[in-house]
C-alpha cells in the first residue's frame, strides 16, 4: 500500500506537488531599490505637515486654509491612486518609478518659494501626482518578487516608505529653520540622487513576473465586498494617523506654546515608531494571518492615543511613539489583505487601499481643520485617538480570504 503510494506521487501529480511546495526567496536587491525610491518619495511626501506651520505664517493661511492643503495633496496622491492602479494592472509602466521620484522632488521642493496660495496649491498636486504614481506600481513589482512570504518582503519595502515619512519632517524642519522657508529646495538633491538609480536600474525591473506569480493570480478569488469592507476599515485608521500628523505639531505649538523646533522631533517619533511597527508587523501577520492582526491592532492602539492626551513631557513622546507603532504596523498588512481579496488585479488593490482609502483620510482632515478652527485642537486630537475604536468595530466582520482550489 504505501509502495503503491509513493508511486502515485513520481509522475506528473510529484512534479506538480513540489512546485507548488517550493518556497520562493523574495528578491532581496530589487525590494531594497524599490524601498529606496519608496523612501525618498514619502520623505518628500511626509515633509509636508512638518512645513506647513511655517507656510501657515508666511501666507497667513487659516486652520482650514492649512487643511486644504493637504486635502489637495491627499485627494491627488491617495484617491487618484486607483486609476494608476489599473493602468499598472493592465501593462507594467516600470518608467513610471524614476518619473515620479522627481516629480515629488520638484513639487516639494518648490514650496517654500511659492508666490501665494494659488501657486503653493499647485506644486502640492503635482508633489501628490507623483506619489501616486509610484505606489501601485511599486507595490505591484515589489508584489511580484516577494516569494511566499509576502507580507514579510512587503514590510521591508514599506519599511522604505514609512522611514521616508518619518525622516522628511527633521529633514525639512532643519532646512528652513536654517536656512529659511527656500530650505525646501534642498530637498530637490536626495530626489534627483534616487531618481537616477532607478534609471539605471529599469532594465532589471522590467523583466516580467515569473510564472508562480501569474499562477497564483489566475487561482485567486476576487472579493469586492470584502475589499469594500477593508477600504472603510483603512479609511477610519487614515483619518486616526493623519489627523495626528496634521496636528499635533499645532497642538504643541499653538496650544501648548511649545517650540517650533519641536515638530520634527515630534513627528519623527510618531512616524518613526510607525516604520519599526511596519517591519515587526510582517513576520506576525504571516505567522497570525494579516485579518486577525489589522483588527487586534486598532483596538489596541485606541488606549494609547488616550494616553498621550493624558500625559505630558517624557511620556507624551512615548505614548506618542507607542501609538504611532501600533497604528501604522497594519499598513503593510492591510495592502497585503486588499491584494488576497483582490489576487486578480494586484495593482487595483494596491491603489484601492494607499490610494483611495488613505486619500479619503485626507477629506477627514479637512472636516478636522473646521473643527479645530471651531472647537479647538484638543477635540481633535480626542476625536483622532477614539477613531481606531470603529475601526476595530468594522475590521470584526471582514471575511477571511479564499482561493479557488
Amino acid at each position: 500500500m504505501a509502495d503503491s503510494k509513493s508511486a502515485a506521487l513520481t509522475g506528473p501529480a510529484a512534479s506538480s506537488l513540489a512546485v507548488d511546495t517550493e518556497r520562493v526567496r523574495p528578491n532581496a536587491k530589487l525590494i531594497g531599490l524599490l524601498a529606496l525610491g519608496h523612501l525618498v518619495i514619502d520623505v518628500n511626501q511626509g515633509s509636508l505637515p512638518a512645513i506647513l506651520p511655517f507656510l501657515k505664517a508666511a501666507h497667513a493661511l487659516s486652520y482650514a486654509e492649512a487643511g486644504a492643503i493637504m486635502l489637495a495633496a491627499n485627494i491627488t496622491s491617495s484617491i487618484v491612486q486607483p486609476l494608476f492602479g489599473y493602468l499598472s494592472d493592465r501593462s507594467a509602466r516600470r518608467w513610471l518609478l524614476p518619473v515620479s521620484v522627481f516629480v515629488t522632488g520638484i513639487g516639494l521642493g518648490l514650496t517654500g518659494v511659492a508666490p501665494g496660495y494659488g501657486a503653493l496649491l499647485l506644486l502640492v498636486v503635482v508633489m501628490g501626482l507623483g506619489v501616486a504614481a509610484y505606489h501601485p506600481e511599486g507595490y505591484r513589482t515589489a508584489a511580484s518578487v516577494a516569494g511566499d512570504r509576502r507580507a514579510t518582503a512587503l514590510s521591508w519595502f514599506s519599511l522604505g516608505g514609512n522611514v521616508g515619512i518619518a525622516l522628511g519632517p527633521p529633514l525639512i524642519t532643519a532646512l528652513v529653520t536654517g536656512i529659511g522657508i527656500a530650505g525646501t529646495l534642498g530637498m530637490m538633491l536626495p530626489t534627483a540622487l534616487a531618481g537616477a538609480f532607478l534609471v539605471s536600474a529599469l532594465p532589471f525591473l522590467s523583466r516580467p513576473a515569473g510564472p508562480a506569480v501569474a499562477k497564483a493570480a489566475a487561482r485567486g478569488t476576487n472579493m469586492p465586498r470584502a475589499m469594500t469592507l477593508l477600504v472603510l476599515v483603512v479609511t477610519l485608521r487614515s483619518w486616526a494617523a493623519l489627523g495626528f500628523t496634521t496636528f499635533v505639531p499645532f497642538y504643541y505649538v499653538d496650544h501648548l506654546q511649545a517650540d517650533p523646533r519641536l515638530v520634527g522631533p515630534l513627528l519623527f517619533v510618531f512616524l518613526g515608531a510607525g516604520a519599526l511597527g511596519t517591519v515587526i508587523a510582517g513576520p506576525l501577520a504571516d505567522r497570525w494571518g494579516a485579518r486577525p492582526f489589522m483588527t487586534w491592532a486598532l483596538l489596541a492602539a485606541a488606549p494609547v492615543g488616550v494616553l498621550f492626551l493624558l500625559s505630558h513631557g517624557l511620556v507624551a513622546f512615548v505614548a506618542l511613539g507607542l501609538f504611532g507603532a501600533v497604528l501604522v504596523s497594519s499598513f503593510t498588512v492591510s495592502v497585503v489583505l486588499g491584494q488576497a481579496y483582490l489576487p486578480r488585479h494586484a495593482g487595483m488593490a494596491s491603489g484601492l487601499i494607499v490610494g483611495l482609502a488613505i486619500g479619503t483620510g485626507g477629506l477627514g482632515v479637512a472636516l478636522l481643520g473646521a473643527i479645530a478652527d471651531h472647537w479647538g485642537l484638543p477635540a481633535v486630537l480626542w476625536i483622532c485617538a477614539l477613531l481606531p475604536l470603529a475601526g476595530f468595530l468594522a475590521a470584526v466582520f471582514l471575511p477571511a480570504p479564499r482561493d479557488r482550489q
